[in-house]
């Protein structure tokens, strides 16, 4: 029996309307300007069933920080699936980068968002956020060498600074005029031109 069949296995609907509802708000007004009542109200929980679910405010931040990071690895694994070859899959994930940029990440990266308002790199917030930033570049690194080019480690450094680039700029400038100058630079960095 799956967690989806079995009730006692099945994340709970209020913490994940909490969650659902902490994250657009996080991301769409920042995390330090959403207060918990605001959050509470809008996803009609209670103070308990935030506690009883995470390890308050910071807790909901860490939690919603790995909700981005399990969707953008989600969106490698789908590229993986679909890819005809380690080129194909390069290809794709620069063009899912370019996307994400376009479509969904529209404010910013959440992960360097994050950062900013949480200077203590002690902190859970941005040991999550280093885990991403990590395993990001590695899974462009693994990329990038699968497709045989040389020095992937470089290559998956720049992209890294890339992505961080298109995602801040499509903010400030919007990202229909970011994401065609990403999609140029990444492919030549990525040696797909």
């Amino acid at each position: 029996m799956s967690a989806l069949e079995d009730p006692k296995l099945r994340p709970s609907e209020p913490r994940e309307r909490l969650l659902r509802v902490a994250s657009e708000l996080f991301y769409r007004d920042g995390i330090n300007s959403v207060g918990v009542d605001r959050i509470l109200g809008e996803a009609g929980v209670t103070r308990a069933t935030l506690y009883r679910h995470f390890a308050g405010k910071e807790g909901l931040v860490e939690s919603y920080l790995d909700r981005e990071d399990q969707t953008i690895r989600g969106y490698f694994s789908a590229a993986e699936e679909h890819a005809t070859s380690p080129q194909h899959y390069l290809e794709m994930v620069v063009g899912g980068i370019a996307e994400d940029a376009l479509r969904y990440h529209t404010r910013g990266c959440p992960f360097i968002n994050a950062s900013a308002e949480y200077p203590d790199p002690n902190s859970g917030v941005r040991q999550r956020v280093t885990a991403h930033r990590n395993w990001f570049r590695q899974a462009l690194e693994a990329a990038l060498a699968n497709a045989g080019r040389p020095d992937p480690a470089e290559r998956a450094r720049t992209l890294v600074l890339l992505r961080d680039a298109a995602l801040i700029g499509g903010y400030l400038d919007g990202p229909a005029s970011v994401t065609s100058t990403f999609t140029k630079a990444a492919r030549e960095v990525a040696g797909l031109d």
